[in-house]
């Protein structure tokens, strides 16, 4: 507000029958304008003399009612086609500063929550296996050989799949551990840079959900997701996109694999009873 319309209302603040938003735009503006404090202190002198005179007559409570009525309509807050250009560039910043605040509410809640530890408990393990010479207990391509290796060593058997012509060959597998137990590390390769997988049987998450959860730190890409109760960790220095290309090309390969069929039958036997794909 100008002082044009500070002046104007200085009467109303005066004898109280502003609304609350007017009263606290004159007072922020009578702090920083020596001209309408002079004007405001004028009124003030002339009201209390007037207030103090025997020519001072209160109104009755009808006319001061009928007053303060008119002049709260009088000073109701203006619709946007009337506002002056600050204003309107006030009220459009408040509003996007809410609406910003408002997504990102509603994006932090949609995000799945991150157990941090895990995170860089996983960063430091791949990290150590690439500094101290101890990538693989067990070197092959095969994973038919490294499969049967985790056998009597872990609690469960991980999947292991074959991604050579897919341009993501296997290097081998060790034990490491994570999430306070001794888990599978798959080691793959593209081009020049390698991927740890790191599969363990999840507690929490839900039996099949298969949504994936992308983290950076430190330079590295990290990706997470359960599928079939067990808990998978990929992490690798490759591009965001490769990775990702990576993990899709695990999710459907483990969901290729674990299609359902009687297990009582010889392999022979397969080609002669449909194959139940299991859904993702």
């Amino acid at each position: 507000m100008n002082c044009h319309n500070i002046q104007n209302l200085i009467d109303g603040y005066i004898d109280g029958g502003l609304d609350l938003v007017r009263n606290l735009e004159i007072e922020q503006h009578l702090q920083g304008c020596s001209t309408c404090v002079q004007i405001y202190q004028n009124r003030q002198a002339l009201r209390t003399a007037i207030q103090t005179s025997s020519l001072y007559q209160k109104a009755p409570v009808p006319l001061q009612k009928r007053i303060q009525a008119s002049l709260r309509q009088e000073n109701q807050p203006r619709s946007i086609l009337h506002m002056t250009p600050l204003r309107l560039l006030s009220v459009t910043a408040a509003l996007l500063i809410a609406a910003i605040m408002i997504w990102s509410l509603i994006n932090s809640l949609s995000v799945p929550s991150v157990n941090e530890p895990l995170v860089q408990a996983v960063l430091s393990s791949h990290i150590r296996s690439l500094m101290a010479n101890h990538l693989v207990d067990v070197p092959s391509s095969d994973k038919h050989t490294v499969k049967p290796w985790f056998d009597g060593k872990l609690d469960y058997s991980p999947p292991v799949v074959d991604l050579a012509q897919q341009g993501f060959p296997l290097v081998g597998g060790r034990l490491d551990y994570l999430n306070d137990r001794p888990v599978a590390a798959l080691v793959y390769k593209h081009r020049n840079h390698f991927i740890n997988l790191f599969i363990w049987p999840s507690t929490s998450a839900p039996v099949s959900d298969g949504s994936m959860t992308t983290l950076t730190r430190q330079g590295y890409h990290l990706i997470t997701w359960t599928r079939s109760g067990m808990t998978y960790w990929a992490i690798s220095d490759l591009e965001e996109s490769e990775l990702q290309q990576f993990v899709q090309l695990v999710q459907h390969q483990i969901t290729s694999s674990t299609s359902t069929f009687p297990h009582n039958l010889s392999p022979p036997s397969l080609l002669m009873v449909p194959i139940y794909r299991a859904h993702p």
